[in-house]
Formats: structure tokens, C-alpha cells, sequence
């Protein structure tokens, strides 16, 4: 299992993405707010989302893990 973590402390904006959901490299799989930017979170493996730990509107820590990748 792979963990997608937050790169900086902010909101779970958008997330794009949902359990089973194959992505690839590059794919972008959530959105946070922070200070008013859109920061998108991109996973860097192929693989299955395994586990959303994270809702649209969350507060988000930085290092937190956000999504888990089945690879």
C-alpha cells in the first residue's frame, strides 16, 4: 500500500476520486485549499484506491495521510 499525504496543512476541497477507483501515474486524486490556493494532490504509482480517510471539507494536517493506493 502506497500513502498519498498532504503536502501542507488545509482543507480536503474536492476529492476526486472513490473506493475501487483505478488511477495511474500522474492522476490527480484530491484538491486542498490552503490561504486561498488550490492545491492539487497527485499520486505518483498506478494502482486501486484502497481507503478515503478524508471527506470534502476536512481539515487536513500536513503529513497527513489522505488516500491509500493499492498498487
Amino acid at each position: 500500500m502506497t500513502e498519498i499525504k498532504a503536502e501542507m496543512s488545509g482543507t480536503a476541497w474536492k476529492i476526486l476520486v472513490k473506493l475501487g477507483d483505478e488511477v495511474q501515474a500522474g492522476d490527480e486524486l484530491a484538491i486542498l485549499e490552503s490561504m486561498k490556493m488550490e492545491i492539487p494532490i497527485e499520486t505518483e504509482i498506478a494502482g486501486r484506491i484502497h481507503t478515503i480517510y478524508k471527506n470534502e471539507g476536512d481539515f487536513v494536517n500536513e503529513g497527513e495521510t489522505l488516500i491509500e493506493i493499492e498498487s
